[in-house]
């Protein structure tokens, strides 16, 4: 596996694949009502341009063959200064025990402590099992919450935080 930077014209991919994870992984979670509502809100093409050209990092995963198996991004935390908040990591079902996923999260965290970031956060829904997949990576709850996100839906998370010193 590769890690490169994403750009505007990875957009349609990043959508694609988050389309086909999130049916995956919250399909005991979240009504399709507030799946669907959800994907077009944080996958809307002009808000990703919008993270991409405002400082977002948004990294991707690819095979040998050059096909995108997973995104992720991340970028300064709004509510900690001083901190790098995880935005999204979402890997294709047929990449996930490839470790895809603990690449594009190990160069997050390695990009972040080369900036001089010393802690990384991330919101995880409460029922996820990927809080454990976070756990094992040194990752620890410190909180919980629940977001309001519109039309009357919530995002009912535990806010996870790790130390990069």
């Amino acid at each position: 596996m590769e890690i490169r930077k994403a750009t505007i014209e990875d957009i349609p991919a990043i959508i694609k694949i988050a389309r086909i994870t999130w049916p995956v992984a919250y399909k005991n979670i979240l009504s399709e009502e507030q799946l669907k509502y959800m994907l077009d809100k944080f996958y809307d093409p002009e808000e990703l341009k919008n993270q991409i050209e405002t400082g977002q990092y948004f990294i991707l995963a690819l095979d040998e063959n050059n096909v995108i198996a997973g995104f992720a991004s991340f970028g300064k935390s709004e509510d900690t200064p001083g901190t790098f908040h995880l935005h999204k990591l979402y890997v294709l079902p047929e990449f996930q025990k490839l470790h895809a996923g603990r690449m594009l999260l190990d160069y997050a965290i390695e990009e972040t402590r080369r900036l001089g970031v010393q802690e990384i956060n991330l919101n995880v829904n409460r029922f996820n099992n990927a809080r454990y997949f976070y756990e094992k990576l040194g990752f620890k709850i410190v909180r919980t919450v629940d977001n309001p996100i519109g039309n009357g839906y919530f995002m009912n998370d535990f806010i996870m935080t790790k130390k990069l010193v």
